[in-house]
């Protein structure tokens, strides 16, 4: 059956906000939101379990214990939670995983941060950012500052399908998409995303100097994902502009 497991009854939550983090072009999304788990020190806080999410069990280095691939991690301080999902997520099962959400949205009034790679090849600037919004999740956007796309464009992989299920139930969210490498994990694109997308639109403040400073260290460490990643486009969370499909 499908559901959230929660594992920690002390964490309090109102109306948290829920950094989304599957993994996608330049893994922007997964390297955010490791960051933010790592840098905040959050708590594991529940399981996803959810049909058509791989039927895997994850370990970490000098930790014998299993848990699930899909996870959720929570910061009661700054009414914070942080998706981590540790596999590539089709689209099929990333509707499956936002049914599994939607008790738990509509109980703790969740507002969601979805995180997208724009494909872009890297120059001397830095790389763009751009908001897009459900609901009223366009006046988060406003708030933060956070600029609206320059070009008509889609959303796909499993953070698209997340999107077009708070599309449906009106709900408001925002989605927020970053230039990013289109072939290699990119550490400053994530930094962005939490510098002046993630921090401005949650008010939290994160250290990102070790995003720059380990750049070379987590491109290495997160290789071999993003290879698999490539090869499996559809599971791959990206934004792409709409004029290829015209």
């Amino acid at each position: 059956m499908a559901r959230i497991t929660v594992l920690d009854d002390e964490v309090s939550l109102d109306e948290p906000t829920l950094v989304e983090g599957f993994p996608g072009v330049g893994l922007v999304g997964k390297i955010a939101t490791d960051h933010l788990i790592e840098a905040h020190e959050m708590v594991h806080y529940a399981n996803v379990n959810c049909d058509g999410l791989p039927r895997v069990a994850v370990y970490r280095e000098s930790d014998p214990s299993l848990t699930t691939p899909v996870r959720l991690y929570a910061d009661s301080e700054r009414d914070l939670v942080a998706l981590r999902s540790d596999v590539p997520v089709n689209p099929g099962a990333a509707t499956e995983v936002a049914g599994c959400l939607d008790n738990w949205f509509a109980e703790t009034r969740a507002f969601p941060v979805f995180l997208s790679g724009l494909g872009r090849e890297k120059d001397e600037s830095p790389p763009d950012l751009y908001g897009v919004a459900t609901g009223n999740g366009s006046e988060a956007l406003s708030r933060a500052a956070v600029e609206e796309p320059p070009e008509s464009g889609l959303v796909s992989g499993p953070t698209g399908a997340m999107l077009a299920e708070s599309l449906e139930r009106d709900r408001d969210a925002v989605g927020l998409v970053v230039e990013s490498d289109p072939q290699f994990p990119d550490p400053e694109a994530a930094r962005i995303l939490i510098r002046d997308g993630i921090d401005q639109i949650a008010g939290i403040e994160t250290p990102t100097e070790g995003l720059v400073d380990q750049a070379t260290e987590i491109r290495n460490a997160k290789q071999a994902f993003a290879k698999r990643m490539q090869e499996a486009t559809e599971e791959s969370s990206q934004a792409e502009p709409l004029k290829m499909f015209q």
